[in-house]
């Protein structure tokens, strides 16, 4: 045992002087951080960052508009479920150009896509409750309000909708991840220790799925299942195990001759006990590897699909979504519109990988 966490403590020092995988680690658990508090640090705390402003759509980064606000009662909403899921109907927002306060209320001019006044409509002191007076009106409910990534085309906050859209890929990642963990880890381990006519048949198996292209394979699971968030996460989970059965078998097959599985067996412990305590804790180094690859894997198919729309569907805010709604617009004078989500994309992929890498360098036995 001793050993065992002696080896421990010498990867996790070989880790730490990994300076990429160092910094891809603390990138990783910053965006972890920010996908859980999304919604109190989205500027847009609406569910799903919804709140849409037409006239105000496609805008550049560090807009700034004058907005009115008109409270709606919505009833009571439970505090946790508004913070970690938002709240279900926001106040409406209206950009406004220019406003007037008026006896009845407040006057205002809509603004308009081209930045000048539109159409002009009174607003009573009736729809603004715990107001007493007009003057109040503009304290309260009128306010200057900063897009610091611009809009996107329905005039959503585009940095609200990048917070929240992390979310998903978070946790395709994880759920897809640990589904493939669950079946990779189930069948190699039983095809590597048993062999025989067992191994032929689950090799049989993991031939036929590696022989079938996985994003033609995601999309067939995701038509079967139906378009929708969850059914993504299993559609993605299905097709990456075999990767990690493939080399979990291997694993298996070498670490079942030693010398202390044997003596195991001359104990009598049964194979179940024999698989999960004494030759996965030895076999999984390379599958730790694998699965950091397969985060990365995951978070592109599934941006891949929100691409083609089979995704998480609308308007629930995905950054494979965010550059479908506007990949038009990097030839229409707007590329940043696509380029953000993009690079975002890049970003919590290479931190992955860099992440994989690290670890390959601190598990190898050889290099220590």
């Amino acid at each position: 045992m001793e050993t065992a966490t002696s080896l421990s403590q010498l990867a996790f020092r070989r880790f730490k002087k990994n300076l990429w995988g160092m910094l891809s680690l603390f990138f990783l658990i910053t965006c972890v951080f920010i996908a859980i508090f999304a919604y109190a640090l989205a500027p847009d705390d609406s569910r799903n960052a919804n709140q849409m402003h037409l006239s105000i759509h496609s805008k550049s980064p560090g807009f700034t508009v004058q907005m009115l606000t008109i409270p709606v009662d919505v009833g009571n909403q439970n505090s946790v479920s508004s913070f970690f899921f938002g709240n279900r109907n926001a106040s409406t927002e209206i950009p406004i150009a220019s406003f007037e306060i008026t006896q009845d209320g407040v006057l205002v001019s809509e603004y308009t896509s081209d930045g000048t006044a539109g159409l002009q409509k009174e607003y009573v002191l009736s729809q603004f409750p715990k107001v007493s007076s007009a003057e109040m009106i503009s304290k309260k409910y009128i306010s200057e309000k900063k897009f610091i990534l611009g809009t996107d085309k329905y005039g959503r906050d585009l940095l609200s909708r990048m917070l929240i859209g992390i979310r998903i890929s978070l946790a395709i990642g994880f759920v897809a991840v640990f589904i493939s963990l669950v079946i990779g880890i189930t069948l190699g381990a039983i095809a590597g220790y048993f062999g025989g006519k067992i191994d032929a048949a689950i090799m049989w198996v993991i031939n036929v799925t590696w022989s079938i292209p996985t994003l033609l394979l995601v999309i067939a699971i995701t038509l079967a299942l139906g378009k929708g968030f969850w059914q993504v996460f299993i559609a993605v989970g299905l097709t990456m195990w075999v990767e990690v059965a493939r080399v979990v078998r291997g694993q298996v097959m070498g670490v079942k001759q030693m010398q202390f599985v044997t003596a195991a067996r001359a104990l009598g412990f049964n194979n179940f006990r024999i698989i999960t305590k004494h030759i996965l804790p030895n076999a999984m180094a390379p599958v730790i590897i694998i699965s950091a690859a397969n985060f990365a894997g995951a978070i592109l198919i599934e941006s891949g699909l929100s691409f083609l729309g089979i995704g998480a569907q609308p308007p629930m805010p995905s950054w494979g979504g965010i550059i479908k709604d506007h990949y038009s617009y990097i030839i229409l004078g707007k590329p940043y519109l696509a380029i953000i989500p993009g690079l975002a994309i890049m970003s919590l992929v290479t931190a992955f990988m860099l992440i994989g890498n690290a670890l390959r360098d601190a598990l190898d036995v050889k290099g220590t």
